[in-house]
């Protein structure tokens, strides 16, 4: 019997050879690792000079448990692990050197990785910047009364609403690095250039709400964001942009339509769970401060 243990590599297209099957078998639990992996396969070719992302499987007796991912701009991923397996992660990337500026994963997968890792290197853990809850599609039901109004796929003469409205959205939850990227004239490298944007029109053809979806992989297209401006929310716009993107996505073959919502907005769950969403996990994120002074 082989011991549990970490096999690492920075081939991506080998890694999802080996470890593609497990993601793919949870494709709502692990929507996070399946976009960025599959961002980050793209994107190989073409950025050959950047640091190489680094992968990693837990394999026993030839199967697959969980895996991690290290971006070159530090972003940790990782699925479900027990406190033992995170530590003995962190033991391992510490011992490697290391210094992943934030880890994202499930809460208590989370919370166990930031603690082993400020136990490990005395990087400080930020107080969560990301907290959120994880919704898979059950059954898709419109809202009622539905809006007088209708959804449309976006198509290249609306980018420039897109981008705008994007960087509203931003501004609204506080995504600093987005709205620097979108200032300097780098869409394509934001986290939204990728994506397929719904409008929810009214009857005279102007856009009152945006949704989009990732492109679909595993099966899986997550919704990212939902976006109606300030003067024109509490009209039903919202659910209404979210079912029409949400069932776009079905008509193109997904199995898991999924979204996370802010746990502190009680008006945005209540919504998606209206109109068919499913709660599945809760999700963390921790930001490392390196070189803080120890306490005392």
């Amino acid at each position: 019997m082989l011991p549990d243990d970490w096999h690492l590599a920075q081939d991506v297209d080998d890694f999802l050879s080996r470890a593609g099957d497990f993601l793919r078998s949870r494709p709502a639990l692990h929507n996070t690792p399946l976009t960025d992996i599959e961002k980050l396969r793209i994107r190989g070719a073409a950025e050959h000079d950047a640091a190489a992302p680094v992968f990693g499987r837990l394999q026993s007796e030839g199967e697959v448990h969980a895996v991690f991912y290290l971006t070159p701009g530090g972003r940790l991923g990782l699925t479900p692990l027990s406190v033992e397996q995170t530590d003995a992660l962190a033991t391992h990337l510490a011992g490697l050197g290391h210094s992943p500026s934030h880890v994202i994963a499930d809460r208590d997968t989370a919370d166990a990785f930031a603690e082993s890792w400020q136990r490990h290197t005395s990087a400080a853990p930020v107080p969560p910047f990301w907290r959120t809850h994880l919704y898979r599609l059950g059954t898709l039901t419109p809202p009622q009364p539905r809006p007088e109004s209708r959804g449309r796929i976006t198509g290249g003469q609306d980018r420039e609403q897109v981008v705008h409205w994007c960087r509203e959205f931003c501004v609204d939850v506080g995504e600093q690095p987005s709205i620097d990227l979108i200032d300097a004239g780098s869409w394509d490298d934001s986290r939204f250039g990728d994506r397929h944007f719904t409008f929810w029109e009214t009857p005279d053809g102007t856009p009152v709400a945006m949704a989009a979806v990732t492109s679909m992989v595993g099966g899986m297209v997550r919704v990212d964001p939902v976006y109606t401006p300030a003067h024109l929310r509490g009209r039903g716009y919202a659910g209404a942009v979210t079912v029409e993107a949400s069932r776009a996505a079905l008509a193109a073959g997904a199995t898991d339509v999924v979204l996370f919502t802010d746990p502190d907005n009680p008006t945005s769950n209540a919504l998606y769970q209206r109109i068919g969403y499913v709660h599945v996990a809760d999700f963390a994120g921790y930001k490392f401060s390196y070189g803080a002074p120890q306490a005392g």
